[in-house]
């Protein structure tokens, strides 16, 4: 079985984000695999201990051989990352666009990604791209006889959906626990190949993959006002409370 893994590289969880110029400053802040795409690569490893095969990263955007390197040093097997100028300013449109492209250079029986990265519609889209059935957010996922068994959260429970293979899944926590790499999945890693692509390499444009959106400007929420305390005792307190959320907060 053939594994396509589609990876982001984000900001460090417990990075501090700072603000400059309407833009974020990215200066010092560390880089990693967005955790969702964690359980996205953990998932095609067990699936290829499993059933045997390839698991192929792969990745659009700045470069990312970092966070490559370390899908592999997990037991992926190689991994792609689609660098251009062009991509600097791309949407969710232009990173599905390529990562499509992208999958489609080498034979493949599932695509995995994790269901959150960004805005959350990079996955699905690329299942549209490639005409492809997808489940969103699944916490549970068998493959057998040419169907996926996916479980997915819905509000209020779990539903159970099938779907034919190949098809794209993306992961939610709880799916499985990545593992850690290992020093020898470390060493082994620096040896595994990362192709390079840029767009004329998969055949695009970069009016084909020009963003559909654009974003103005990033600011952060305004500081949330200090709590007031409301003195005195009920039914005196309460009475005031009343005339707080009317006058000041004009919620009642």
């Amino acid at each position: 079985m053939n594994i396509a893994v589609l990876l982001k590289q984000t900001f460090d969880t417990e990075a501090k984000i700072e603000i400059d110029g309407g833009k974020i400053n990215k200066k010092g802040i560390g880089l990693i695999i967005n955790p969702y795409d964690e359980y996205a690569v953990e998932q095609a490893l067990q699936l290829k201990e499993k059933n045997g095969g390839e698991v192929i990263i792969i990745s659009a955007g700045a470069e990312t051989p970092d966070s490559i390197r370390q899908a592999l040093a997990m037991g992926a097997d190689k991994g792609i990352s689609v660098e251009d100028p062009a991509l600097a300013d791309g949407d969710e449109y232009t990173t599905a666009v390529v990562l499509a492209k992208a999958v489609s250079t080498n034979p493949y029986d599932l695509v995995l990604a994790g269901w959150q990265g960004g805005s959350a519609q990079v996955a699905v889209r690329v299942a549209e791209e490639l005409g492809l059935p997808h489940v969103n957010v699944v916490t549970k996922l068998d493959i057998a006889d040419g169907k996926a068994t996916a479980t997915r959260d819905i509000e209020g429970g779990n539903e159970v959906v099938e779907v034919p293979v190949p098809a794209v899944i993306t992961a939610h926590k709880g799916l499985n626990e990545p593992r850690y790499p290992s020093m020898k999945g470390i060493m082994q890693a620096k040896k595994k190949p990362i192709q390079k692509l840029s767009l004329s390499d998969l055949g695009l444009s970069a009016d084909q993959v020009a963003a559909r959106v654009k974003v103005q400007s990033y600011f952060l929420p305004s500081a949330k006002a200090a709590g007031k305390m409301v003195p005195g005792e009920a039914p005196e307190a309460a009475a005031a409370l009343a005339q707080m959320l009317r006058e000041e907060a004009k919620v009642i």
